[in-house]
């Protein structure tokens, strides 16, 4: 296993609480929501990291390179489901762009979809060859069931007019 810099970011994000919460000019309510968030942010990467290991994309496995990227939107979850390791994949950034702006989504069998409105030549800069077939692999039931809210809710299939 590679050597990970988990414990200099968790280092790093404590002290970014702790400057937070003495920052006199934010209030304390204000001050309580951003670290709350924080807080949830940590708790649903940490639940994605119990079902996905790497990008499912690029096969990049260093923690420290990939986001927990939700497949159902945080505006349309429940608080359960906002926390759920299976309503998320851990993806590079830029494919955590391409799949939550809807450029990109997975078929149950684990085929990569590519939206008709997404820009060829960006993709095949960002490493996406459009027209060739990349399968991800098998995802959980629970992962299909919020890969079907991508695909019907968060994937771009209309071309614009």
């Amino acid at each position: 296993m590679s050597p990970s810099r988990e414990p200099d970011l968790e280092q790093w994000e404590n002290r970014l609480e702790v400057d937070i919460r003495e920052d006199t000019k934010t209030p304390e309510t204000e001050a309580e929501a951003i670290i709350q968030a924080r807080v949830g942010q940590g708790r649903f990467r940490a639940n994605v990291q119990g079902v996905e290991r790497a990008c499912r994309v690029t096969k990049v496995e260093r923690l420290e390179h990939l986001v927990a990227s939700r497949t159902k939107p945080w505006r349309d979850s429940t608080n359960e489901e906002r926390l759920d390791g299976e309503n998320g994949l851990l993806l590079t950034p830029t494919i955590d762009h391409l799949f939550d702006k809807g450029f990109i989504s997975f078929e149950k069998s684990g085929d990569m979809i590519v939206s008709p409105v997404a820009d060829r030549p960006s993709l095949l800069k960002m490493g996406i060859k459009s027209e060739a077939k990349l399968n991800v692999g098998v995802s959980s039931e629970g992962q299909r069931t919020f890969l079907d809210y991508h695909r019907e809710n968060v994937l771009r299939m209309s071309r614009r007019r």
